[in-house]
């Protein structure tokens, strides 16, 4: 027993100081600039959970005046609304997806000097004080989802 721990002590060791999926990461963030300037932009990404399960409760930008955390939902004869959110659990090594016609962000007076392809900094905040950041890649309101 002793020797297979003396085996393994090296790999554990390399898993353990391993700083990849320690905390929560993202990736694929963009947004989707509005159709009509002044109006909102909103924001969608993929939030991968690090070590621990952790709990988003916040985003902003230091380029929107506010971010918020919305939900859509269907509703009766199809008609599209949101809801906020005020709490996103994300899994210890589990996948949050903010997409279209789902969770997302909406980035509300957004410097008007962004075009499509200007990076937008987000700071991601969780519960337990902890925060990530993200860069977000933006595209015109008429262009394709870039992922």
């Amino acid at each position: 027993m002793t020797r297979k721990i003396a085996l393994l002590a090296p790999f554990l060791l390399l898993a353990a100081c391993n700083p990849r999926n320690a905390e929560p990461t993202v990736t694929q963030a963009w947004v989707r600039l509005p159709a009509v300037s002044g109006q909102p932009a909103a924001a969608y990404f993929t939030m991968i959970g690090g070590r621990h399960a952790e709990v988003l409760v916040r985003m902003e930008s230091t380029l929107a005046a506010k971010t918020e955390m919305h939900q859509s939902m269907r509703g009766m004869q199809g008609m599209t609304s949101m809801a906020p959110l005020d709490h996103v659990d994300v899994p210890a090594g589990g996948t949050v997806q903010f997409k279209p016609g789902g969770n997302h962000a909406m980035l509300i007076g957004l410097d008007p000097a962004i075009k499509p392809g200007t990076a937008v900094p987000i700071r991601f905040g969780f519960s337990d004080g902890t925060t990530t950041e993200g860069e977000a890649k933006t595209v015109s309101a008429g262009e394709d989802a870039p992922y």
